[in-house]
């Protein structure tokens, strides 16, 4: 057996154990190796497509890697201080809002929640602003029915930063701490409107 046979059997065993991963991290370090492995086989053996497939695979998935790296600590860091969605612009698609334009109304299917970056949105049940750092739509996700609880008015000239819950799904089931980011996100949010709701019930019965 020479080298060459070696180092694609080593490359071939690193793409098997891939498929056995759950988590993005560990698969694209393995990928990684995969990559170094095959680029090494394709050059001795010598397996030129194999060579230019992997040359070009290896650095994507150290870019993947990069980004779920800084994910992952931003995700931590998140859960240490303020909550907010900086951290997952990467993830996110920009969009522009003008003043008057309806974001989403009560009852329209959800799929997807905005993180604010300028401009100011109001809830127009409640009457209450909404502006930069916040998010919109995340309750959608937990609903039973999928449906947005308020309807939201744009008031000011916004941009946004768009997010499916797909992808929200994504990152919650690859990455634990997003996860534990995302149940604080909801609650707060859901606390926030049973306070709103107590002053409301205190004012009347004042």
């Amino acid at each position: 057996m020479t080298l060459a046979d070696v180092l694609g059997y080593i490359a071939a065993f690193l793409v098997f154990l891939t498929f056995s991963m759950k988590t993005m991290v560990p698969l694209r370090i393995v990928g990684i190796c995969s990559n170094v492995f095959f680029i090494a086989y394709g050059y001795l053996a010598p397996a030129y497509p194999l060579l230019v497939l992997h040359t070009c695979l290896l650095p994507l998935n150290i870019f993947r890697l990069q980004q779920m790296l800084t994910l992952v600590r931003q995700i931590g860091e998140a859960t240490q201080g303020d909550l907010n969605m900086e951290w997952l612009k990467p993830f996110t698609t920009k969009r522009t809002v003008k003043a008057g334009d309806v974001l989403f109304r009560k009852t329209d299917k959800a799929d997807s929640m905005y993180f604010v970056v300028s401009g100011e949105f109001e809830v127009s049940e409640l009457g209450v602003s909404i502006g930069a750092g916040q998010v919109l739509g995340e309750l959608g996700l937990l609903a039973p029915d999928q449906v947005r609880t308020q309807t939201i008015r744009c008031v000011k000239d916004a941009e946004i930063l768009h997010i499916a819950y797909d992808q929200v799904r994504q990152l919650y089931f690859q990455n634990p701490k997003f996860g534990f980011y995302f149940l604080q996100l909801t609650s707060r949010r859901l606390f926030e409107n049973i306070a709103r709701l107590e002053k409301r019930l205190a004012e009347k019965g004042a």
